[in-house]
């Protein structure tokens, strides 16, 4: 009899959908639990965790779960079993997890709270929430207990730099701001002059050509590109006809929120 349930336990640990036994996860309130004391059918059932983090257990009564690991729980459910059933050997199942959440905010994105209900990785995460396009990656931030534990997503997100992705872990804060200015702006000897929203990695060619591209009066290799970084002005020379004919991708430059870009015209 023993052996059967022992199988129907592993079976359930390994193949049920949103089953955890890790032993480092942190039960919290609203956690569904199956506890399970091999050879006593009355002291084996599915409890839920009370708003006070205590869960009920026959002949035992209250016991405080949250804050426990499975294993802590298993040993001090063991240790209180111990007047009552001879060596008794328990089992903790966390079926349901309902307190793990991550909270994300800021103008960038669309704010909201997230189940954390499988282990979860700062790409899987940036993932999921989908449209970052108008948040400004550079300054965005995880606060974890206070603290700022990771800096910068952009390059995980857009360089796709595995090495900057972390773990998320419960009651993470996900903050992302807005980009400063969403547009990039093209104008002069182009055939449909715009504003396009900026995107990250967009270059000084990829803005033309959305613009409708060269018009016949336009001199290809004099293209600037107005900047401002904080307070400070510069302008930035791209020869894009030696781009294109020449293979110099050397002109091609990245753009930032905010360019105006150039094009200037001539007769001949």
């Amino acid at each position: 009899m023993k052996k059967k349930i022992f199988l129907i336990l592993l079976l359930a640990g390994l193949l049920l959908p949103g089953i955890s036994r890790a032993g480092d996860y942190v039960i919290g309130d609203g956690d569904t639990l199956i506890v399970s004391v091999w050879g006593v059918k009355e002291l084996s059932l599915p409890v839920k965790v009370r708003p006070d983090g205590k869960i009920t257990v026959p002949a035992i009564g209250d016991v405080t779960a949250a804050g426990l690991t499975p294993v802590q729980l298993k040993e001090l459910l063991t240790d209180k079993l111990k007047s009552i059933v001879k060596s008794p050997t328990v089992d903790i199942i966390v079926e349901g997890i309902n307190n793990s959440k991550v909270y994300v905010f800021g103008n960038g994105i669309r704010p909201g709270v997230m189940d954390l209900n499988k282990r979860t990785t700062l790409l899987q995460l940036l993932c999921q929430i989908g449209d970052v396009k108008n948040a400004d990656l550079k300054k965005a931030y995880i606060l974890r207990q206070g603290k700022k534990v990771k800096e910068d997503f952009h390059k995980l997100f857009v360089k796709g730099d595995v090495s900057e992705d972390m773990l998320i872990e419960t009651n993470d804060v996900i903050y992302m701001p807005l980009l400063p200015e969403k547009s990039v702006y093209v104008v002069g000897a182009v055939n449909a002059p715009k504003f396009i929203e900026y995107r990250d990695g967009i270059t000084v060619l990829e803005a033309i050509l959305e613009a409708g591209g060269f018009n016949k009066f336009a001199k290809q290799n004099d293209v600037t590109i107005f900047r401002k970084d904080s307070d400070k002005r510069t302008s930035i020379s791209a020869r894009v006809e030696d781009l294109t004919k020449k293979g110099d991708i050397s002109q091609n430059v990245i753009l930032k929120p905010g360019d105006y870009i150039v094009v200037k015209e001539g007769i001949f």
